[in-house]
């Protein structure tokens, strides 16, 4: 009989014992795979979505709230501001590219967007289908929108104000489906993007015409001198390094405007959410410092329960070695399948969260998606059941079984 074949057969003889320890262990690796998974998936996406964009012009008030709302889509606009000073501010020569986002109302939990053909350009994105918007109250609309509410080309809907279903529904001004945009894995996928004209026509705002004066830097179908006309923010990229230096102070100090810096907020945002990962990483140390015990005394009280099948195997011709051996492969052998289990258990979860959780599913976090931490998790147990084993085997080992033998 192998050794596998003979470890395995013990643990069957123990099942209850074998069953509570795999899944002790399991619990706490699942706890760090999902923390894993999560963090990765969190960090890509925050990466890839605030790659490109050096500062945030808005409103005054919380910069974190502003990163959020204009870059993730994830929280509240903190005001308006005028159009007429973001066109200002897109003329500094030390801006590159300003690209203008007007915000406010939603579809289905959906945001609607009011910007340029340069946002969608600046992520990559493609269209699957039809065009892009060209006129008032057309829209393009993302992969993942178009999937989950079932949109198709042509088809028509009425926004609500803010991001949930109970805001007014603007019934007057229906948005028609020109195009769908190809999966981009960016914010792109969760929104719908329309002209900033939109944005003023659903909420009666109509554009001035603009014949025989200085067309708007960032929406050209108005008056630069418009003084009347707003949007929510402002996504600047610098032209040069210098920009970083001077830019956001001259925002700051000299105009009733906000700059915020996405790099600077996301590594806050990181600091604050790290606070809770420690917690839960914490909490699942336990949980595997259990575990570790818990296998540690199922194999203790497994050797002397044990003691005269052990003598009766070396009698038989076993080696001192080979019985060390079959104790350190079943500590192994029971730490590899709770840490498989709570590999398993951890990914699940994830893609379960990915297909019932809208809040889930709208962030792009997946389960189907190993790391290579995830590799040392495992090497880590076939290490911590050798631990756990290296005592009850060491006593096996220099078990004397003439002594075993004598007594029963």
């Amino acid at each position: 009989m192998s050794l596998i074949v003979l470890v395995w057969n013990y643990l069957k003889s123990r099942p209850l014992n074998t069953a509570l320890n795999i899944v002790l262990l399991g619990l706490g690796t699942a706890v760090v795979t999902i923390l894993i998974v999560i963090s990765h998936q969190l960090r890509e996406r925050i990466d890839t979505n605030a790659r490109g964009i050096d500062l945030v012009v808005g409103a005054k008030g919380s910069p974190m709230q502003l990163i959020l709302c204009n870059i993730f889509h994830i929280d509240f606009p903190t005001g308006n501001i005028k159009l007429h000073e973001a066109d200002r501010i897109a003329a500094n020569r030390l801006v590159k590219q300003a690209i203008p986002m007007a915000l406010g109302d939603s579809y289905r939990g959906y945001r609607i967007v009011g910007t340029t053909a340069a946002y969608a350009a600046h992520y990559g994105g493609e269209l699957a289908q039809g065009t892009w918007w060209s006129a008032p109250m057309e829209v393009t609309i993302g992969s993942a929108v178009a999937q989950a509410l079932d949109l198709s080309m042509n088809a028509t809907f009425h926004s609500n104000h803010g991001l949930s279903n109970d805001g007014h529904a603007h019934e007057a001004h229906p948005f028609i489906v020109k195009g769908i945009m190809a999966p981009t894995q960016t914010v792109l996928d969760n929104l719908i993007l329309t002209s900033v004209e939109s944005i003023w026509h659903v909420h009666d705002l109509h554009s001035a015409d603009s014949a025989g004066s200085v067309p708007s830097r960032l929406v050209p179908s108005v008056s630069a001198a418009d003084s009347s006309r707003e949007i929510t923010s402002l996504l600047v990229q610098y032209r040069s390094a210098m920009g970083a230096i001077q830019l956001p102070r001259i925002i700051n100090g000299q105009t009733a405007l906000q700059a915020a810096s996405p790099a600077f907020e996301t590594a806050r945002l990181f600091s604050i959410l790290g606070l809770g990962v420690d917690i839960l990483e914490g909490f699942a140390a336990v949980l595997i410092l259990i575990s570790a015990l818990s296998i540690f005394i199922a194999l203790y009280n497994s050797l002397k329960e044990r003691r005269y099948d052990i003598a009766i195997m070396r009698s038989m011709g076993a080696s001192r070695m080979r019985v060390f051996v079959t104790l350190l492969l079943e500590g192994v052998l029971l730490t590899f399948l709770g840490c498989c289990f709570g590999l398993l258990l951890g990914h699940g979860v994830l893609f379960l969260m990915e297909t019932f959780m809208d809040a889930a599913g709208k962030s792009g976090f997946t389960g189907l998606t190993v790391y290579p931490e995830e590799g040392i998790i495992l090497a880590g147990s076939l290490l911590l059941g050798s631990v756990c084993a290296l005592i009850p085997a060491w006593q096996a080992y220099r078990a004397d079984i003439s002594q075993v033998l004598s007594r029963q």
